[in-house]
């Protein structure tokens, strides 16, 4: 029997160290690719990418794994962050995560794979694959708290259907244990809670070597101005920290949060309260919807996040030209322009796609 030739995408974590490790066990011909996205022009400490490729590069000696080392920089750039500082600038918050699996690693990487002749591409990541006659499904991991579907929806079913993810079934208590009995390096790793790629740094501090700051004044809801801003791109809603207008004796003792963004009058609009109603909306659209299997145009009872880690949320969502208009049964918090709406029927993650007006 031949054996089926899988493509790990091999990152250095231990996730998917103990997914090549699955591969192997399982049968598979297993070779890994570690991707190197991005490249520091700074000298910042904070992107790991050296410690992350000595990582991999041990996983895949103990494995016996052939590892491959591919740049896909120039891609990340041009298809990810170039995208998401143009969003920024036009007052949303993209999620890059999102962005760099539906590009790079389910569009580039999973390209690459296929010209070189593997029959799958895997990743690390924790969801599951259903096929019924012939349609694959995208599942959420077993693992609810570490469930990364939210991350996948806007990937297609061509690349799915040719996708492998060896630990969905796991949790990651059992990932550690696993990788703690092979005596992998990577076992006590911690998880990266960086962006995409670009590692764990000061965020603001970071955009600011590629957006230009723009002053302008925050206001209350009242239009009373209590402060001054950056620029709105270094901002997003419901935000708490480094809007540095405490203190105010004429306003109560409550934390200030960022509710609007006003482009036309480059104004940072806020309001006090954790639970202030001006934080809190029912109604939101969507631009262009990825649905991973098709969905004709209709009402239908669906559960949806706005934000990772978000329980699901009861709504009804109206789809038209692809396009959706969706009703919440209960107030949402800050959902926030350029984020992500992601539809769920039971734990099967139907898609979703980028929110664009707010009511």
């Amino acid at each position: 029997m031949i054996k089926k030739k899988v493509l790990l995408g091999l990152s250095g974590g231990v996730d998917s160290s103990v997914a090549a490790l699955m591969l192997k066990d399982q049968g598979y011909e297993v070779d890994a690719l570690f991707m190197r996205n991005w490249i520091d022009e700074d000298g910042s400490p904070y992107c790991n990418i050296k410690e992350d490729f000595m990582d991999a590069s041990f996983i895949a000696d103990q494995l016996d794994v052939k590892l491959i080392n591919k740049d896909f920089s120039s891609e990340y750039k041009s298809k990810v962050f170039d995208y998401f500082l143009e969003e920024l600038k036009n007052g949303r918050t993209p999620n890059p995560d999102i962005l760099c699996n539906k590009e790079i690693k389910f569009n580039v990487f999973y390209k690459y794979a296929m010209n070189k002749n593997y029959d799958y591409i895997a990743t690390g990541h924790y969801c599951r694959i259903k096929e019924i006659k012939g349609s694959h499904y995208l599942l959420k991991g077993i693992d609810r708290n570490k469930d990364q579907s939210y991350f996948l929806h806007s990937i297609s079913q061509e690349s799915l259907s040719k996708t492998l993810f060896p630990i969905g079934e796991l949790n990651k208590v059992t990932v550690r244990k696993i990788a703690s009995n092979k005596d992998l390096i990577t076992s006590k790793k911690k998880d990266s809670t960086g962006i995409c790629f670009i590692g764990e740094r000061p965020f603001p501090e970071f955009l600011q070597n590629y957006l230009d700051k723009n002053p302008g004044p925050i206001l209350t809801n009242k239009y009373e101005q209590i402060g001054e801003h950056i620029g709105l791109s270094f901002y997003t809603i419901g935000q708490r920290q480094g809007l540095k207008i405490g203190g105010l004796k004429e306003y109560s003792d409550s934390p200030w949060y960022v509710i609007k963004k006003d482009l036309k009058l480059n104004s940072l609009i806020v309001a006090q309260g954790n639970k202030n109603p001006l934080l809190f909306s029912s109604r939101l659209t969507t631009k262009e919807l990825n649905f991973i299997n098709h969905i004709p145009d209709g009402s239908y009872n669906l559960k949806a996040k706005i934000r990772y880690r978000q329980p699901d949320q009861t709504c009804k969502v109206e789809i038209k030209d692809n396009k959706s208009s969706v009703v919440f049964e209960e107030p949402q918090r800050a959902i926030t322009q350029g984020q992500s709406l992601v539809l769920y029927l039971d734990d099967t993650c139907l898609g979703g796609g980028e929110i664009r007006e707010v009511e």
